[in-house]
């Protein structure tokens, strides 16, 4: 009995045997009802995620020295001074709360020495879901994303739920309400 036949989502089909000695290759072209099949799948694919532009960053900085933690509420291209740090946000990214979260913003942080030069400490991408990948490297201070608020444009609402939706039908909730907020659960 030879080996055992393998079915793969490619034009041909190459077995070897299991034994390793010699190995017996074997080709044969597949249908063009799997090809069709293949070309299905790959067209098919789940659509991209509505990204949020906001106009304000929200950090959470943590001084080291009186282990207090501050809420930072940055406008976009503001600096804030926290210690001897400046944190400037340059755009701040998150999406309805209907798709899985992910909230992004690009910051510049500069610390300020005592002969009165700027240092930079941290230049890029910050994530609200994993704020360990990319933090702010300090001996006194640790910052870390939050969330994003005010959206630069109202998201568009479903007018049978009152639920943020793609559709673009303009209405919010039946009762004229905002949908509740959305909530981070960090863990």
């Amino acid at each position: 009995m030879g080996p055992p036949r393998m079915t793969t989502p490619c034009m041909t089909v190459t077995c070897y045997s299991v034994t390793g000695r010699q190995p017996a290759r074997r080709e044969r072209l597949i249908g063009p009802a799997a090809v069709a099949l293949l070309a299905s799948v790959v067209v098919v694919s789940p659509a991209a995620a509505q990204r949020i532009e906001n106009k304000v960053a929200v950090f959470a900085a943590l001084d080291k020295v009186t282990a207090r933690i501050s809420k930072l509420q940055i406008p976009l291209n503001d600096t804030v001074k926290f210690g001897s740090l400046r944190l400037t946000p340059r755009v701040c990214y998150s999406r309805p709360a209907t798709e899985q979260p992910k909230t992004t913003t690009f910051v510049e942080i500069e610390e300020s020495l005592l002969n009165g030069q700027d240092k930079r400490l941290f230049t890029g991408w910050m994530f609200a879901e994993s704020p360990g990948l990319n933090a702010v490297e300090h001996p006194v201070f640790d910052v870390w994303l939050t969330e994003c608020r005010d959206p630069l444009r109202p998201l568009p609402q479903t007018a049978a739920t009152g639920q943020p939706g793609r559709d673009g039908a303009g209405a919010t909730g039946a009762a004229g309400e905002e949908p509740p907020a959305r909530r981070r659960v960090r863990r």
